[in-house]
């Protein structure tokens, strides 16, 4: 007898007891006016190099993130963090291309929360990472297999940098990825829609409407 066999794809709904929702470098270092990615910038400075990008995070990026994780949290899926944290002070520990880029963020500092936004609840897990994949600088893959997590939904900054790292890594690990386009943000709407452009390959893409449709259907 011969069986027909399911046609592979990335196209698939969450499934809540399988799936997880990772929120990438969504903290104060990088997305509060006075994290340390902008000190020492006049506010002339800041304004040309990033009005745009807090201006939508303010106005799209940050709301769509309180709503995703709302919803998985109703829904009883797993809400991850992980944030950009050395595991030391001096930042010895951290990639080589973190210390060539010049900054460190030290173990325990402000700088290497969450922004209160969306600030974790309860024993939701935060994972401070020293390079731009977090599958490279943390135990993330061994706790989402503990976990039983085969789904990953993805959002966060920046999206042609940790977002993409994060999501081609996952990928080749074996997880089926979904990224919330509107639930992301870089520097300039080119560089993001470059992004979601060139990592369309590797994942599903939904917009934050999408997926709470998708998991009030579940």
């Amino acid at each position: 007898m011969t069986m027909t066999s399911q046609p592979l794809t990335r196209e698939l709904p969450l499934v809540a007891a399988q799936s997880a929702l990772l929120f990438i470098d969504v903290q104060n270092f990088a997305a509060h006016r006075n994290g340390a990615e902008f000190s020492g910038l006049t506010e002339e400075d800041f304004t040309r190099n990033y009005g745009w990008f807090f201006s939508e995070l303010d106005r799209q990026v940050i709301p769509n993130m309180q709503t995703i994780q709302k919803a998985c949290r109703a829904s009883g899926i797993e809400v991850l963090y992980t944030t950009i944290e050395s595991l030391t002070l001096d930042g010895r520990d951290r990639s080589l291309d973190y210390k060539i880029t010049g900054f460190n963020v030290a173990k325990g500092s402000w700088d290497g929360k969450v922004i209160d936004q969306i600030a974790p609840e309860a024993d939701e897990i935060v994972f401070p990472k020293s390079s731009s994949s977090v599958f490279v600088s943390t135990h993330i893959d061994y706790v989402l297999r503990n976990l039983g997590v085969k789904q990953l939904a993805i959002a966060g900054l920046i999206t042609d940098q940790c977002v993409e790292s994060a999501i081609r890594d996952a990928c080749d690990l074996g997880y089926l990825v979904t990224q919330v386009t509107d639930a992301c943000l870089s520097y300039s709407r080119e560089r993001h829609d470059n992004s979601l452009r060139t990592i369309r390959g590797y994942c599903r893409q939904v917009t934050t409407a999408d997926l709470v449709d998708e998991l009030g259907r579940v």
